[in-house]
């Protein structure tokens, strides 16, 4: 890890920072609390993973999980990610993020128009989950971290399909969420301006489940699919 440093008052509870998890922009709504980590990493379905191959930068989107401090990152054994974390040494180096858009805010100006967002961004190096106990505790985060309970009602993966997955860890030690909320940052001069300015909040939504057409007769959807 690198350029390492705490603060004095950095609670035990945060993430270390580094050179690289402090941002040049704005550094104010960068926080290091791990709960608020954690919760940002747990709300979100898609991260994108960033990796370097053959000297030219990739981002992919994928499913992830949460099982404490670590991540993990689901593929098809083909992908070039996870290929290259079981075929570098030590392991692949990676950036991965996660972003929550909250509200647009627009302003009087061009110039302040903006969004609130929630994001984390994790820098470390990717493993290839070989363990096969490990492997299977982490399909199940991963299934769980979309619908949570649904690894118990589904039937688990067979060996011809655990062949056919790939899973990364990638621990959460170097890690930063950032942060925006609030409302319109207009100039004092804009204020007057006869153009409308405020936040057009986002929310995210779900609509009734819908049945595969094969389902067989008395079968109702769980209570974690249809509650409020």
């Amino acid at each position: 890890m690198q350029g390492t440093t705490r603060p004095p008052s950095q609670p035990a509870t945060a993430y270390s920072t580094t050179d690289r998890t402090v941002p040049t922009r704005s550094p104010g709504r960068a926080s290091y609390d791990k709960e608020l980590v954690h919760a940002i990493l747990d709300e979100g379905y898609v991260c994108h993973l960033g990796f370097v191959r053959d000297g030219a930068p990739v981002v992919l989107p994928t499913l992830y999980g949460r099982v404490g401090e670590r991540l993990y990152v689901h593929g098809s054994t083909g992908s070039r990610p996870l290929r290259m974390a079981g075929q570098t040494d030590p392991g692949l180096p990676v950036c991965l993020t996660v972003t929550h858009v909250d509200a647009l805010v627009l302003a009087r100006s061009a110039f302040h128009h903006s969004i609130n967002y929630r994001s984390v961004v994790v820098h470390g190096t990717a493993y290839d989950v070989t363990d096969p106990e490990e492997k299977r505790t982490a399909l199940d985060a991963l299934v769980d971290h979309v619908v949570p309970g649904r690894s118990h009602d589904s039937r688990p993966a067979n060996k011809k399909e655990l062949a056919a997955t790939a899973v990364i860890r990638l621990d959460l030690d170097e890690v930063s969420a950032k942060l925006r909320t609030g409302g319109v940052n207009d100039e004092p001069e804009d204020l007057a301006l006869p153009h409308w300015a405020g936040l057009v909040p986002l929310r995210k939504g779900y609509d009734a489940p819908v049945a595969d057409p094969g389902l067989g007769a008395g079968v109702e959807p769980p209570a974690y699919l249809t509650a409020p």
